[in-house]
């Protein structure tokens, strides 16, 4: 067995040590929403723990500006503009069926599509990304990046009321209301020539569908309030697991004195993820011509929750990027072959995204992998219920499992001079 394999029987010891820097962080710098001096601290003991304790010589703190109430902010934005289409479709429907164009462009570019549309229409503030790497004994071959974003999300008060599936029938709800009056606006619009008409009651079919509309009223103002910004969550699970797989890696490689002949192992972790993949898409920025001298694979991890919804996706962002197929396929079987069960999948369309999907857009391999129940969406879940009590010990011990073996076939591949 080779020294990396032996690392697995440490699982116990990795999981506590996760377990114990994640209620840490959460109980000593409290919420860490992106941009916020909770966010920034958290990034700064991670720094400080890898240089100590990871056999880590610099772990660099990398600040970038970003716009963090931009990535929901569109619902004030395309819900503003739906409730004038409505007011406008009695009186001048054309108008409001090109307003809710916009409207429509502003949800779909930064929700569905993670751009920085609106972003300029928010305050600027500053995040950080965390970037270290653990050096190699000879000749670096290949560099392994393990990823996990320092950042939580905030609250979104329908799911931690209601649960899952209310949070999505509320969303769903208030969309299908905004498309129907939409829908309706342009065939008036038609039949008025896209001229100014006062509608009445005498124009029963307009009018009363029209009036019909109201009934989605409440869901569409409810839209306000889908996310509370001034509270933001824990986020123990969702991420600091993710960033901690990475570090306890790293830790457990340099308690057991573990030193790779030809592979670099490293972290990079982001910051600002749940204000649309930020931190990412900075990393690449700063990084795009920093490892290209050798085989780089990146590894992200987020929401690790519970071993049965363990999936390797290989497509992220609603399912509108691709991430590395052979990467992937190199953890499923490293997991099958320690008995850990991860299935191949995708996150699906409103499934949202993580930063796997940025780093494969930069340009780097990246696999994607998560451990949390897509449907319906757990209650923890961007929710003041994520706190490091919930914290599953079993599900890191068996990722961990997964994430060795994994690394030692890249280590056992480089050594017989192979690629993945």
């Amino acid at each position: 067995m080779s020294a990396l394999k032996d690392l697995i029987n440490n699982k116990q010891q990795a999981a506590d040590y996760m377990a114990d820097n994640i209620t840490y962080i959460c109980n000593t710098f409290g919420t860490r929403a992106p941009g916020s001096k909770g966010e920034k601290r958290g990034a700064e003991y991670i720094a400080q723990e890898l240089e100590k304790n990871c056999g880590v010589e610099k772990a660099s703190v990398e600040p970038f500006k970003l716009h963090p109430n931009a990535f929901y902010g569109w619902i004030y934005i395309t819900m503003t503009i739906a409730l004038a289409q409505l007011v406008l479709y009695f009186f001048y429907p054309l108008i409001g069926a090109v307003l809710m164009i916009f409207g429509f462009t502003a949800m779909i570019l930064e929700f569905i599509l993670y751009k920085q549309a609106v972003d300029p229409l928010f305050k600027e503030q500053e995040s950080q990304n965390v970037t270290a790497i653990r050096k190699c004994s000879g000749e670096v071959k290949a560099r392994v990046l393990f990823n996990g974003h320092m950042d939580s999300a905030w609250n979104w008060v329908v799911n931690e009321k209601l649960g899952g599936r209310a949070y999505v029938g509320h969303i769903i709800i208030a969309v299908v209301g905004v498309f129907y009056m939409f829908i309706l606006s342009i065939v008036r619009a038609v039949a008025t020539a896209g001229m100014p008409s006062m509608l009445t009651p005498a124009d029963a079919a307009y009018f009363w569908a029209g009036i019909a509309s109201l009934i989605f009223l409440p869901f569409e103002i409810g839209m306000y309030f889908m996310w509370n910004e001034k509270k933001p969550v824990p986020g123990a699970t969702d991420n600091l697991t993710g960033c901690f797989m990475g570090v306890g890696i790293l830790h457990e490689l340099e308690k057991n004195g573990v030193v790779l002949e030809n592979v670099e192992v490293g972290v990079a972790l982001s910051g600002s993820e749940e204000a649309g993949l930020r931190g990412t898409k900075a990393w690449c920025k700063q990084h795009k011509d920093d490892f290209k001298d050798v085989p780089t694979y990146i590894v992200s991890f987020d929401s690790l929750d519970e071993t049965k919804d363990l999936i390797a996706n290989y497509k992220d962002l609603n399912s509108t990027v691709k991430t590395d197929v052979k990467l992937n396929d190199l953890f499923v079987d490293a997991a099958e072959e320690v008995g850990v069960k991860c299935v191949k999948g995708a996150l699906p369309f409103f499934g949202g995204s993580t930063d796997a999907a940025g780093f494969s857009q930069g340009g780097f391999r990246v696999a994607g992998i998560t451990a949390m129940c897509q449907a319906p969406i757990p209650q923890f879940y961007h929710t003041v219920l994520d706190t490091p009590d919930r914290v599953n010990k079993e599900c890191l011990k068996d990722i961990y499992t997964a994430t060795i073996n994994m690394l030692d076939k890249i280590d056992q591949a480089v050594k017989e001079g192979k690629e993945i």
